[in-house]
């Protein structure tokens, strides 16, 4: 794809009359890069160059419309389909188990975390994933952007990626998302105990059709699946996991707290209070009710280490 997206790129320019040198001075970068980006042989283009090469050459939104499909050859492929799909989601439900979810990733700290993975082999290959990952937030603030629901373990505020002030900065990047009406943050405490979705982060997608997918992942690997019962079994469990977790009102205060530097879990309310409120919390919004049929747990759940 980033080969196809040069080759356009190429013979826009040269119908537009541009050497690379002059598209180069109208998007404010050297030819240099243009021959890059071209040819295949540097950092894959950022969202914001392709936006501005398409808007130089007179695209009408095709290198823009290209770029997506550009930037997941920065990615394993067992990720590239969940990615594809995330981008058709109209709703997005995480459980994340240790970091924060990608969407809600300042740069800084995608940069730390995404550092730490063992098949990158450059810096330059560093700078494209963190691109990757920043040009998906776009969705977000479009008008047609998913209603994203996510369940933040405690492990994800009180374990320091980066320094303090990459913390700090990351905090207050999800207490602004939470002013977005089709965002909601919840936090699973510690005490909460045991719960089915402890080998991994969880993520449901909710697509067009009706029709739900569901994503485990690991460290450094995931698993992706469509098959209705099996998607069924970890929706109850995403269902269970927001019973567990405080509602989210009192779920900002803890992130404010711990950006403060003043939590310290004494004010989280009993486990079946917690239900209670999140039960009026999910009538309130619409959004999926909490089985009350006391029907056995699913038996199949995400697997250590998925």
């Amino acid at each position: 794809m980033a080969a196809l997206f040069g080759t356009r790129l190429r013979k826009l320019r040269r119908a537009a009359g541009l050497t690379q040198d002059a598209l180069g001075r109208r998007v404010r970068t050297h030819s240099t890069r243009i021959n890059q980006v071209e040819r295949r042989t540097g950092a894959k283009p950022t969202l914001e160059l392709a936006r501005a090469l398409d808007e130089a050459v007179g695209a009408d939104g095709l290198l823009v419309d290209l770029w997506p499909y550009v930037y997941r050859e920065t990615f394993p492929d067992w990720s590239r389909k969940f990615m594809a799909l995330s981008e058709r989601a109209l709703a997005i439900r995480q459980y994340m188990a240790a970091v924060v979810p990608g969407l809600l990733q300042t740069e800084e700290y995608a940069r730390d975390l995404l550092s730490l993975d063992r098949t990158l082999v450059s810096d330059e290959q560093l700078a494209e994933r963190v691109a990757a990952r920043l040009g998906r937030q776009a969705r977000l603030e479009q008008p047609d952007s998913p209603e994203l629901l996510v369940v933040l373990d405690e492990a994800v505020l009180m374990r320091p990626v980066g320094k303090p002030a990459v913390m700090r900065a990351q905090f207050a990047r999800l207490l602004e998302a939470a002013d977005n009406p089709r965002v909601t943050l919840q936090v699973l405490p510690f005490s909460s105990g045991k719960h089915e979705a402890m080998g991994g982060s969880l993520t449901i997608l909710t697509m067009p059709d009706g029709c739900d997918a569901a994503y485990l992942e690991g460290a450094d690997h995931g698993q992706l699946t469509e098959e209705p019962e099996e998607v069924k079994a970890y929706r109850v469990a995403y269902e269970r996991l927001g019973g567990l977790a405080l509602p989210p009102h009192m779920s900002l205060d803890v992130i404010r707290s711990v950006m403060e530097g003043t939590y310290r879990g004494e004010r989280v309310p009993p486990r079946s209070e917690r239900h209670r409120l999140a039960q009026v919390h999910l009538q309130q919004s619409g959004g999926w009710r909490l089985r009350r049929s006391g029907s056995r747990p699913p038996r199949r759940g995400p697997r250590s280490g998925q």
